[in-house]
């Protein structure tokens, strides 16, 4: 990059680069960590991860017949509850910006009978290809940290949602004790990096990982992004000593 250059710099775990090359350089992470992303995360989490998103399934509250969007839906966890959630009358839509990770999440899909209520789009949460007021209810779990423009995102969330729908955004958070939060912070850099290595091969990626998380908006700022975008009756619940939020709001 030219130094004279004023082209934007956005962070990229604790680094900087130029805006535009984020969503690529994000995209390679999870190219390279899709196969064995749900073994590392049961993993790095004890199995937790589990536990706060069925909390997130069941803070949803989405009902039979219901159309319900989950971007950065990933390897479909999420997806495969909420369809059954919806059942045969209702539609969800599995979405990720990451070709492998939607491929990964189709497949298993597939392999687990969902075939007739699930839909899957390769999709940007910067700017969703889905009609206004379209969404009964959109679900986000461990992905907006590593959106490059995050109140771009939450708009297009908004603008996709019907009157009355729901947002709901699972995301590492704070910690609010300062001894979990010093625990917190010796697992993260000095073990998950390492357990990235071992069983993906792949220590740099799980680094940015860790990174992008303490990068994040705590439980209060996230919360005024979401109602500086127009959601209301916004709340959030802390998860594990606040290692991790949901955040919800409405559209009305």
């Amino acid at each position: 990059m030219n130094p004279n250059s004023k082209e934007s710099l956005t962070d990229f775990g604790y680094t900087e680069v130029p805006t535009h090359e984020k969503s690529k350089k994000v995209a390679e992470v999870f190219h390279s960590v899709a196969a064995r992303y749900d073994l590392m995360n049961d993993l790095m989490s004890f199995g937790l991860h589990r536990v706060w998103k069925r909390f997130a399934i069941s803070q949803a509250n989405v009902r039979c017949g219901q159309t319900v969007l989950d971007i950065a839906g990933g390897t479909g966890d999420l997806a495969f509850a909420l369809a059954k959630k919806v059942g045969k009358e209702g539609h969800v839509i599995l979405a990720d910006i990451n070709e492998k990770m939607l491929k990964e999440g189709r497949d298993r899909l597939t392999d687990r009978g969902c075939v007739s209520n699930i839909s899957y789009v390769e999709a940007d949460a910067e700017n969703l290809p889905f009609a206004d007021n379209s969404m009964d209810c959109v679900t986000l779990a461990f992905g907006l940290r590593n959106v490059t423009d995050k109140s771009k995102a939450l708009a297009s969330l908004y603008r996709v949602l019907k009157p009355g729908g729901k947002l709901c955004v699972l995301e590492f958070s704070k910690p609010i004790l300062p001894l979990l939060a010093k625990i917190y912070d010796a697992y993260s850099f000095k073990i998950i990096p390492k357990l990235g290595e071992w069983i993906s091969g792949d220590e740099a990626s799980y680094r940015y990982l860790v990174e992008s998380i303490r990068k994040h908006p705590d439980q209060e700022t996230l919360k005024q992004l979401f109602e500086q975008e127009g959601f209301e009756d916004v709340d959030y619940y802390q998860l594990t000593g606040g290692i991790v939020a949901l955040h919800q709001g409405f559209k009305y």
